[in-house]
């Protein structure tokens, strides 16, 4: 399954580098241009939607020239990482479970980001197997119809799972996160 996503994300050039297994359960990798980092995020919840996918983004410089393996590469951009990773898994910065965490080094920045993928991790902890399949489907074909036709159902069944699986909100949380990403860093 990671092999599959990173051969789509390269391929896509939203990363730089495949998908490496670092310790145990956890990969990294680095993306090819900042404001992809929401659209890498959604489709990695979308491919490994049966498990709680926990995850840390690092915004900052990588010491090294940037070649494979990933795991091999140092920088804030990785110790950013580490941290933001560590936050998800001590509970976060909120009274309400998250699963992903950014750290920069822009304060301002982080509040922000966390508060919008915090309130978007709960909704995306709500959303069902069936949910999950119709938004794969919808973003895999490009269109509802297609959508409902590949999935072999109505087009209402997938409208209404694709609305309750918070779809929407998902893809308007991809497109405000890009929005500040470019503002921050560009």
């Amino acid at each position: 399954m990671l092999s599959r996503a990173s051969q789509t994300h390269l391929r896509e050039d939203l990363i730089l580098l495949p998908y490496t297994v670092t310790a145990g359960d956890e990969f990294q990798s680095i993306t090819a241009q900042l404001s992809a980092i929401p659209r890498i995020l959604l489709g990695l919840r979308v491919k490994f939607q049966q498990l709680s996918l926990r995850i840390g983004v690092g915004i900052g410089q990588v010491a090294d020239r940037i070649r494979p393996p990933v795991n091999q590469l140092s920088g804030e951009a990785f110790q950013f990482a580490r941290s933001a990773l560590d936050r998800v898994k001590s509970g976060g910065s909120f009274k309400f479970e998250t699963l992903t965490s950014f750290v920069s080094g822009n304060a301002a920045f982080n509040d922000t980001i966390n508060l919008l993928y915090g309130l978007n991790d709960t909704l995306v902890l709500g959303v069902t197997p069936k949910q999950w399949q119709a938004i794969a489907a919808f973003l895999k074909s490009g269109s509802l119809e297609r959508a409902a036709k590949n999935l072999r159902l109505d087009i209402s069944t997938v409208s209404r799972n694709l609305k309750r699986g918070s779809y929407w909100q998902q893809a308007e949380t991809v497109k405000a996160a890009e929005s500040l990403i470019l503002r921050t860093f560009h």
